[in-house]
């Protein structure tokens, strides 16, 4: 039986998180977008990426602006948009007044064998501290935007810029940063790039297949990016300390 989780303390103070079903049971909700009669596309954006800079990350707020993110993530990534349970943070990415691409970071998938045996915990630590890992779930460039360099860039500021934002949000830094590629459509190279760590693959199970039964799925690519330096000594002990 999964314990519930009820709220723990960050700093000296009691931070609410949901039931640990709440966070991992279903990582997106099954809804889907429903979408509004496609307008034109921007301008293309060819240059090089220093000409994209300064890059800012911006919180999706608003119903306005968050239909418009949901429905762009809908229409051009090639998983869509699914609701997603538990803690997240979409971004808008733009160079001044033009927006280059979109980014959610959400809970962590429950179990992944080459990410554990990474981390080195237990089932008892994981089930613990798993709130301290934060999944990139989508990450789009938009589809007119072609500036080489561009994604690494996107994702080495997110990696300074998240874990305060995530701060602000829920009240805890996270430690560690996981993205799974598919293989079948990509290579990884922005996570490369911007120097995340290549661990293994899934086992083609999906992310929340706690039970083993949901073979065939995409066998993808694992990487982190820790945001600590001891990242796996914290992640088996207590983070809160």
């Amino acid at each position: 039986m999964i314990p519930k989780f009820g709220p723990f303390k960050v700093f000296g103070f009691k931070v609410p998180i949901p039931r640990v079903e709440q966070l991992f049971e279903d990582s997106f909700d099954a809804r889907r977008a429903n979408l509004s009669p496609p307008h034109s596309e921007p301008e293309p954006v060819e240059c090089a990426a220093k000409q994209c800079e300064p890059l800012e990350l911006a919180l999706v707020e608003g119903e306005g602006d968050s239909r418009r993110w949901r429905e762009q993530v809908e229409r051009d990534h090639y998983l869509g948009w699914r609701v997603p349970f538990g803690a997240n943070l979409r971004y808008w990415v733009r160079n001044r007044d033009r927006e280059l691409a979109c980014l959610l970071w959400t809970s962590p998938a429950w179990k992944m064998q080459a990410r554990d045996a990474w981390i080195g915990w237990s089932n008892e630590q994981r089930m613990r501290n798993l709130q301290w890992i934060v999944n990139n779930g989508r990450f789009l460039i938009l589809p007119w935007v072609r500036v080489k360099g561009l994604a690494s860039k996107i994702l080495s500021l997110s990696a300074r810029q998240l874990p305060h934002d995530w701060q602000i949000r829920y009240g805890y830094r996270p430690l560690l940063l996981e993205t799974l590629v598919d293989t079948q459509r990509f290579r990884g190279t922005c996570y490369r790039a911007a120097n995340w760590v290549h661990i293994g693959q899934t086992a083609g199970r999906g992310r929340m297949d706690r039970e083993h039964q949901n073979h065939g799925q995409a066998v993808k690519d694992i990487y982190v990016y820790p945001l600590v330096r001891d990242v796996r000594e914290q992640l088996c002990g207590d983070p809160t300390r």
